[in-house]
C-alpha cells in the first residue's frame, strides 16, 4: 500500500517477474485503475523497438514503466541488459494525476527487485533511448 492509499493488483508483480526472466515481455505499462485505487498492467509486449516503446507513453497522463534495456559498452564487450524503472509524468498532465501518480510510486518500486536504473521523464527527450544509455553507463 503507497501513502496515497492506492493498492496494487497481483499480476503487476508476476508480470515484472516474468519480464526478469525474459518469458514474454520486454516492457510493461502500469496505470492507475479508473477509481484510481489500484495499479495495474495497462500493457506488456515483447516489442524490442525502444521507439515503439516510447510510442506507448501517452502525450498527457502519467504512467510507470519497466523496460528490458539491451545496449552494447563498446566493441567487444558483448550485449548488457538492465532493467529501467520510468516514471512518467509529462509536463501537461492533470496536476492531481501527478500528484497521486507521484505519492503511489514507492509502493510499485518496493515491490520489484532487480531494478538496475531508475528514470523521471516529463518528457520525451528525458526518456529518450540516449537519456537511458547514460543513464546505465554512468559510473
Amino acid at each position: 500500500m503507497s501513502r496515497s492509499g492506492v493498492g496494487l493488483a497481483s499480476d503487476c508483480v508476476t508480470t515484472f517477474e516474468e519480464l526478469k526472466l525474459r518469458k514474454s515481455s520486454r516492457f510493461i505499462i502500469y496505470k492507475l485503475n479508473d477509481h484510481r485505487t489500484e495499479i495495474i498492467v495497462e500493457k506488456s509486449s515483447p516489442e524490442t523497438d525502444y521507439e515503439k516503446f516510447l510510442e506507448e507513453l501517452p502525450e498527457n497522463d502519467c504512467r510507470w514503466a519497466v523496460y528490458d534495456f539491451g545496449y552494447k559498452l563498446s566493441e567487444g564487450e558483448g550485449d548488457r541488459n538492465k532493467i529501467v524503472f520510468i516514471s512518467w509524468a509529462p509536463d501537461n498532465a492533470p496536476i492531481r494525476s501527478k500528484m497521486t501518480y507521484a505519492s503511489s510510486k514507492d509502493a510499485l518500486r518496493r515491490a520489484f527487485n532487480g531494478i538496475g536504473a531508475e528514470i523521471q521523464g516529463t518528457d520525451y527527450a528525458e526518456v529518450s533511448y540516449e537519456a537511458l544509455l547514460d543513464k546505465v553507463t554512468r559510473k
